[in-house]
């Protein structure tokens, strides 16, 4: 399966991302967890060479754990602040306003000496679905920047004050123009990023189940009990349906019915705790 989505209102974001770059200090982009790697924009190395930048990898309580922190330490060995979060669920919240103020720690000790505390802004970026309203809730403290379940949901700009001396500015998520590694988006099809309106739902969980079969196969039989090693990839999806029943009249497996419920319960952590990309 081909994957491509670039939306008309994507360039639209990316000109608001470069026509607010002069108004920050540092650039904070999120990550999703599961896929570190797949949900980074490579845009963005070249968008901003010239800020200061810091990388959280946000719903690492459905990430690998131990793979997370191979990723914090390949970040930090490149000279790039990293750290785990769960915006969704309150984690890593102080870390993250650490790392932040960290960032610009220089710029702020040289105006102190001057007698002015400044005012650090950060720009939150990253592409569509990795929790960015959630995150900037998260600190604030309440439902301060515009959430959903599905990509492209934030519009226009907002800047959320979290302390007396940091400020926020949530942004549209941005994909980049042409998804050219298929192994990638085939990643970010699996976690949400993109709008499954436009995909094959049942090749793509066929494609999903198979991926966890490798990664976590006893997970995977615990959830879904008639998937055996033996099964070819192409008969995963009707062993779901002979482990949860789904049957159609006539004794037909609701493949259709199953996709949405492997999507689903892997997307909500319910599978196992899986990280898709591994540092390189």
């Amino acid at each position: 399966m081909i994957i491509n989505w670039y939306p008309g209102h994507m360039a639209k974001a990316r000109r608001m991302l470069e026509e607010n770059l002069k108004l920050i200090d540092v650039v904070v982009e999120l990550v999703d967890a599961r896929a570190p790697l797949s949900t980074r924009n490579p845009d963005f190395d070249a968008l901003f060479s010239h800020k200061r930048r810091v990388i959280l990898m946000n719903k690492s309580d459905l990430a690998a754990p131990a793979v997370s922190k191979r990723f914090i330490a390949w970040y930090r060995k490149q000279g790039i602040l990293a750290a785990e979060i769960a915006a969704g669920r309150g984690g890593g919240k102080k870390e993250a306003v650490t790392l932040i103020e960290e960032s610009v720690r220089e710029e702020r000790e040289r105006l102190a000496q001057k007698g002015v505390q400044k005012t650090v802004r950060a720009l939150i970026v990253g592409i569509p679905n990795v929790g960015k309203s959630t995150f900037i809730n998260c600190l604030a403290g309440g439902k301060r920047a515009e959430t959903g379940d599905r990509p492209g949901v934030t519009r226009g700009k907002q800047w959320i004050k979290i302390t007396p001396y940091l400020e926020l500015m949530d942004s549209p998520g941005l994909l980049w123009p042409k998804l050219d590694n298929q192994m990638y988006a085939r990643n970010l099809a699996f976690i949400g990023s993109v709008n499954d309106e436009i995909l094959d739902l049942e090749q793509l969980a066929g494609e999903l189940l198979a991926v966890l079969r490798d990664l976590v196969p006893q997970k995977l039989t615990e959830r879904y009990t008639k998937i055996q090693a033996d099964i070819p990839p192409e008969l995963l999806l009707e062993a779901v349906c002979k482990s949860r029943g789904f049957v159609l009249r006539g004794g037909l497996p609701d493949t259709e019915r199953a996709a949405r419920v492997v999507l689903d319960e892997f997307r909500g952590g319910k599978i196992a705790r899986v990280t898709l990309d591994s540092p390189p």
